[in-house]
């Protein structure tokens, strides 16, 4: 494999404009009730959601599935739901990055986490300060009751096998996303899956499943191996393994994406962004995009009417299909103008020529960070680490990928010293042990420095999470399972006992609410 060069960030583009990075974030956010701690799907919470902001002047948009509300937009951020009633996922858009920008998003993230945390009490319940509810079923009927009726979740039960009620027990993550120039997106995707483990470790919050010790820091990492690997299709399980080695281009990362061995999702016959409620055609045979993409048509059938149909393979299904893989990070991107599929394709085989043709049609693109697990304030955290260090948790995961991707050459030489099967080999303990393993403890602090770095100083109080981790040793995770194993009775008391010391708190509690200025 050829070593990719070294890059920081670049002020400027090839073309001379000004490079303006964006950033953005995830927040899922696991909800109880707010009496027994018991996972609760949300009713009322839209309503209410909507008319909060709507008493703030903000516009608000319902979606709705099946005459169910399931969203609300707004210029800010998308609030809706992950795969179950009971897990909220609030995406907000994009801020401008740079200096002040981590002060800019913060704004967002915590309004929108007091919005939702206002809206909430019309169903009497709370977020709770989890990476997956401690006690929660996954059985047929539970899952029947709560799962979010998606086109999309048909096709991944029915047709390939996936085991999706492992995730229905409201598993969180706190998703950064941070804008990267195209010519550099590969490099930073690789940094942010070879560094995975030291997020994994750090905003580790899942110890427990189905009320019981799980004998991981993060159990939710777990999931991927319980829902592709009984899949009709290897390839889905491939597609959530840590690499043999890094990406050398674009072309060779969706080469990995595409290629032999791996079977295409349903494509839309429309280009669409929707990945999870377009209606798709499945097509026959199970071959994998790149050889669908070479095809001139190809037979399937619409998951909506069932009709047989002839798809003639398009530009927007390589936009339309980047989601399809599950490792720790992802790179995504959207083209402000789509190049004909012919173009894509001769790009392809050309070393670079992916990144070319993007750049040329003015992509965007950016790291998905998928390793942290949600952390949010509680009371347990503040009388073990003080209010400065609970005000950064939110905005940390955001800023330790934005310090990294903005040192990127120095992020990518960490991957190289450190090598990158060692690094990979890291995952496993950073998710059973964290802080406690050695190896995984003194990744995170290569890490945390590199991160530093790449961050102005005004931005690096934003790190001051991750620093009480590494200084104490003790990750959220640690605090809720001692809580759970303090507890006494059975498994309800248990929950109350964890709902008192757990909830995610208010950001007035904490002195955390948005300076408006910022929004």
């Amino acid at each position: 494999m050829a070593i990719l060069p070294t890059a920081r960030i670049p002020e400027r583009v090839d073309d001379g404009e000004q490079y303006r990075p964006k950033l953005g974030l995830e927040m899922e956010m696991v909800v109880v009730d707010a009496a027994t701690g018991a996972s609760l799907p949300v009713q009322s919470y839209f309503d209410s959601l909507m008319a909060i902001k709507r008493a703030r002047g903000q516009v608000c948009e319902p979606v709705f599935i099946d005459q169910r509300c399931v969203g609300a937009h707004t210029p800010l951020a998308e609030c809706g739901l992950d795969n179950g009633f009971n897990l909220l996922e609030t995406a907000m858009a994009p801020v401008a990055g740079g200096k002040g920008g981590l002060d800019r998003l913060a704004a967002v993230a915590y309004q929108e986490l007091a919005d939702t945390q206002q809206a909430l009490k019309a169903d009497g319940a709370c977020v709770l300060n989890a990476s997956q509810h401690p006690a929660c079923p996954r059985d047929q009927r539970w899952y029947e009751s709560v799962c979010v009726p998606r086109t999309i979740y048909n096709e991944l039960r029915g047709y390939r096998g996936w085991h999706h009620w492992e995730g229905i027990d409201a598993k969180a993550q706190n998703g950064a996303n941070t804008s990267v120039p195209v010519e550099h997106a590969v490099q930073a995707l690789n940094v942010a899956v070879a560094l995975a483990p030291a997020s994994i470790a750090l905003f580790a919050n899942s110890p427990l499943e189905s009320g019981v010790p799980a004998g991981y820091k993060e159990n939710r990492m777990t999931l991927w191996a319980r829902v592709f690997g009984p899949a009709r299709f290897p390839g889905d399980l491939f597609l959530s393994t840590y690499p043999k080695r890094a990406f050398h281009d674009m072309a060779d990362f969706f080469n990995w994406m595409f290629g032999g061995g791996t079977v295409t999702r349903g494509l839309p016959m429309n280009a669409s962004y929707d990945y999870k409620a377009a209606p798709v055609v499945i097509l026959d045979e199970a071959p994998s995009l790149m050889v669908f993409l070479q095809s001139p048509q190809w037979p399937g059938r619409r998951t909506d009417t069932g009709q047989t149909v002839l798809l003639q393979p398009h530009a927007h299904h390589v936009e339309y299909s980047q989601i399809g893989q599950f490792l720790d990070a992802r790179l995504r991107y959207r083209l402000d103008r789509l190049p004909a599929l012919e173009e894509i394709m001769q790009a392809w085989r050309q070393d670079g020529g992916l990144e070319s043709l993007f750049a040329a049609h003015g992509a965007q693109t950016y790291i998905e960070a998928r390793a942290p697990g949600a952390v949010f304030a509680d009371a347990a955290l503040i009388e073990e680490a003080g209010t400065d260090v609970a005000y950064s948790v939110l905005l940390s995961p955001s800023a330790l990928q934005a310090g990294l991707l903005a040192n990127l050459d120095e992020a990518w030489r960490l991957v190289i010293d450190r090598g990158w099967q060692t690094l990979g080999s890291l995952r496993l303990p950073a998710m059973r042990a964290g802080m406690e393993d050695a190896h995984v403890r003194a990744l995170c602090t290569d890490v945390l420095a590199v991160a530093k770095a790449g961050l102005d100083k005004t931005e690096e109080h934003w790190l001051a999470y991750p620093d009480f981790v590494l200084a104490s040793g003790r990750s959220a995770a640690d605090r809720q399972l001692d809580t759970w194993m303090a507890g006494r009775g059975a498994e309800a008391q248990k929950l109350v006992a964890l709902q008192a010391r757990h909830v995610a708190l208010h950001p007035a509690e904490f002195g955390a609410m948005p300076n408006q200025k910022h929004v």
